[in-house]
């Protein structure tokens, strides 16, 4: 298990209380695919008594991350090192390599993922592919049989990728008429590509309530998907590039909008806790890393005024927000102070959709059984309107609900919201 503190390995009680959290769990009834019995496979290689074997490999690829035992959990076993630290294993010993799989992740995770410019220039031609109608003629010709299979099914569910990226809609520095914070924003991977209107309204937000928004370029990927892939040793290089893009000291807050993204930015300190370089940066970087609606919360936001028309909202609470950061009640806050809108409470909202970031491609149909049940959820709710705060949840619900509904993000509403009401003010004058 790496250098991963062996009493991380024994806090577990082994009491059983993850089991009816576990989306695993509860499709196969099977220990083994349990948070309980993948720590129990943990602890035996770390005793050596077991061996990391492709079938230990396959199990832990199984597990979605999710984190929701981590919530059911009285002990407070930290699951998501376990997680991170196993998977990290299972490539360094190479049990699942093949040539084919070994190419994919030196592509996405070395590749893509790592530097900012190719993540671009893959979002441009993603874009030209998209815009130029080459899309639609090669899904009418069936070309897409040429594909291998993985790739086929994933090519109708691909995102629409944005036309302007965070860099060209938001400026280096952004201020108020009067500044009451100074804070630095985080533009992402997936969400500069494919939802860069929402880093632009999170911009807009943070103007209304008094920040000053700092958003440096070249930010590249925080290192997320590397970490939950068995990539730790990427993951610390993203992890210093983006330390390196803010000056920590002149700022009061780093604003992230992507659940998946913040659980891992407020975790550098683990991450590099052995490098003496950055390791007090990481500190401090922590301490300073908040959600957009945990940072509206804490420094009370304004409540937007003025009539809007009534509809029904309700609310998916993506795994890495609610499980791996407690942040449950603020998006609430920001949705329930928005004119017009009636928050339905989510039957089991907080249940994974089955996005978990790459699983609905690794393990499509597991993922596929989780998008249905959340469906299902949301259609019972009556709401024309979805809010969730991850990209990978947005994508994940929108393509199950089709024409039916509509996914934002609260900070989206929210920025709508205030446009609404200086519409109306300006309408008045």
């Amino acid at each position: 298990m790496g250098d991963l503190d062996y009493s991380v390995v024994q806090q577990c009680m082994h009491c059983g209380m993850c089991l009816p959290s576990c989306p695993t769990y509860l499709e196969t009834r099977e220990e083994r695919n349990s948070p309980r019995g993948r720590i129990a496979l943990m602890r035996a290689i770390a005793d050596e008594e077991l061996d990391v074997t492709k079938e230990f490999g396959e199990e832990m690829y199984y597990c979605l991350g999710c984190l929701a035992c981590t919530t059911a959990c009285p002990a407070g076993v930290d699951y998501p090192k376990l997680f991170e630290h196993a998977r990290a294993e299972i490539e360094h010993q190479g049990v699942l390599f093949t040539p084919e799989r070994a190419f994919w992740r030196w592509l996405t995770l070395r590749q893509i993922f790592a530097k900012p410019w190719m993540l671009h220039a893959v979002g441009r031609l993603l874009w030209l592919y998209q815009a130029s109608g080459m899309c639609a003629l090669v899904r009418k010709s069936g070309l897409l049989r040429l594909l291998p299979a993985n790739l086929r099914n994933l090519e109708p569910s691909t995102p629409v990728v944005r036309r302007h990226f965070s860099t060209e809609l938001i400026a280096e520095v952004e201020r108020p008429e009067t500044t009451k914070h100074r804070v630095g924003m985080l533009t992402g991977c997936v969400q500069d590509l494919v939802f860069s209107d929402v880093n632009r309204d999170t911009v807009e937000v943070l103007l209304a309530n008094g920040c000053e928004v700092i958003t440096p370029r070249a930010q590249g990927c925080c290192g997320s998907l590397h970490a939950h892939n068995g990539d730790l040793e990427q993951a610390e290089i993203q992890a210093r590039r983006i330390i390196d893009r803010f000056d920590l000291d002149s700022i009061d807050a780093i604003i992230t909008n992507a659940a998946g993204c913040g659980s891992h930015l407020k975790h550098f300190t683990h991450l590099l806790r052995n490098d003496p370089d950055y390791r007090d940066k990481a500190v401090l970087w922590d301490e300073k890393v908040r959600d957009i609606s945990e940072w509206l919360v804490e420094v009370g936001f304004r409540k937007p005024t003025g009539d809007a028309p009534a509809q029904k909202v309700t609310y998916h609470e993506a795994c890495h927000l609610c499980h791996g950061q407690g942040i449950s009640r603020q998006p609430r806050e920001v949705l329930n102070a928005i004119p017009g809108l009636e928050l339905v409470e989510l039957e089991n909202a907080t249940h994974c959709c089955g996005s978990a970031g790459v699983y609905n491609i690794t393990q499509p149909e597991q993922a596929a059984k989780l998008q249905e049940e959340k469906v299902a959820c949301i259609q019972r709710t009556g709401a024309s309107l979805v809010a969730t705060a991850n990209p990978g949840c947005h994508l994940q619900v929108q393509n199950g609900l089709g024409d039916t509904a509509v996914v934002k993000h609260p900070v989206t509403l929210l920025a709508e919201a205030y446009r609404a009401e200086k519409n109306q003010e300006e309408g008045g004058a």
